[in-house]
């Protein structure tokens, strides 16, 4: 996950969409984009139009702001996922979900993937019993993720997991909130990924 040292509600602004990119705050009336639902800018409150190239950048832009990722991260992930069977678009969803990061935010371990990411950093985070602190490691089927023993006093994990009722653990991970545990029954599919996204447009603009 790339680090943004701007204000982010202007990314939900720009993308015309709120990415809950700062936890808790996205569901308040603080949200900027709640605020003021238009492109940051002197003419952010005109007609915009954009052309198919627009369109398809834009929407790169925005799954690449959702997961945090820079541009040669989400490149190299495409690729990856260019290479595998089946179609890519949905390949390169599942992995982008299947990040530690990602599967940390998820789980209900913190309330926004960019603190999930700095979780992960410091080392808060188990996987099968090991520790891993690489954000972008993909999970597979059957893993385990469990916070660290030295780790489950850290407020904001608690803190995560007691808002976590405000968005569904989806149906591919199953978390055992009392023991901070979280399982990876299935890889995630296209079905899994709940917020609006075209990859069939990323693909297009990759393609070109």
């Amino acid at each position: 996950m790339a680090r943004c040292n701007g204000p982010v509600c202007r990314l939900c602004r720009r993308e015309n969409q709120k990415l809950f990119l700062k936890g808790d705050r996205c569901y308040t009336d603080k949200c900027g984009f709640e605020r003021r639902g238009y492109p940051p800018g002197q003419h952010g409150q005109g007609r915009i139009k954009f052309s198919e190239y627009g369109l398809q950048l834009r929407e790169k832009q925005k799954i690449k702001r959702i997961y945090g990722l820079l541009e040669t991260q989400f490149r190299n992930l495409f690729e990856k996922a260019e290479r595998m069977k089946g179609v890519t678009g949905s390949n390169l969803l599942s992995m982008l979900e299947r990040r530690l990061d990602n599967v940390a935010y998820r789980s209900g371990f913190a309330n926004s993937r960019s603190e999930a990411r700095h979780l992960v950093r410091h080392g808060h985070f188990a996987v099968n019993g090991k520790k891993v602190n690489i954000p972008s490691y993909l999970i597979e089927k059957g893993d385990v993720l469990e916070v660290r023993e030295k780790s489950k006093t850290v407020a904001r994990i608690g803190g995560a997991l007691e808002a976590v009722k405000r968005r569904e653990i989806p149906q591919w991970l199953e978390l055992d909130s009392t023991a901070m545990k979280s399982r990876i029954r299935d890889l995630p599919g296209r079905d899994d990924v709940t917020a609006p996204m075209e990859e069939r447009l990323v693909v297009e603009l990759y393609s070109k």
